[in-house]
């Protein structure tokens, strides 16, 4: 069974919770934006700490050293098997400094070339309910799980623009 260990960070900014998501890497989502956002988050082993690879995948795939209060959202299951565990802190960060690890791929397809591309091209603040169109639809309920942490009448509707 794969696994699957991740961070998302959030903050209040004008009484709006925003996370701070990464839009994923690769030819496949370079033009999609709906469902094409990510928490940090990647695979670990049966002998690594769920905990401690969600703050290494957090680092990896943003540049960003995690720290504070972490907290765990409940843990989710993907259509296809793989268990994933997120954790929740509240922080801050400037998303346009963002370094990514990277992963290689045959590109074209069936070219016999390989190209390198960022797990994480970009990042944003996003306020929870933007949120919650951008994200891939199988970590939805992560973010339905913060809110409920932080309580949701803390979850703020501004009108649907990113504050940065």
């Amino acid at each position: 069974m794969k696994k699957s260990a991740g961070l998302l960070m959030y903050r209040f900014r004008e009484n709006v919770l925003q996370v701070l998501l990464g839009h994923m890497g690769g030819p496949f989502w370079a033009k999609k934006d709906d469902g094409a956002w990510s928490i940090p988050k990647g695979e670990y082993g049966d002998d690594e700490d769920a905990r401690e690879a969600a703050k290494r995948e957090f680092y990896e795939e943003t540049g960003f050293m995690p720290r504070g209060d972490f907290r765990e959202l409940a843990p989710a299951k993907r259509p296809r098997g793989k268990h994933i565990r997120i954790w929740a802190f509240e922080g801050n960060c400037d998303p346009t400094k963002l370094i990514s690890n990277t992963f290689k791929l045959q590109w074209p397809p069936h070219s016999g070339k390989t190209a390198v591309f960022p797990e994480l091209n970009k990042a944003k603040w996003l306020p929870v309910t933007v949120a919650q169109r951008k994200i891939v639809k199988s970590q939805r309920v992560f973010l339905d799980a913060l809110c409920e942490m932080v309580g949701n009448d803390q979850v703020v509707e501004n009108g649907g623009t990113t504050l940065e």
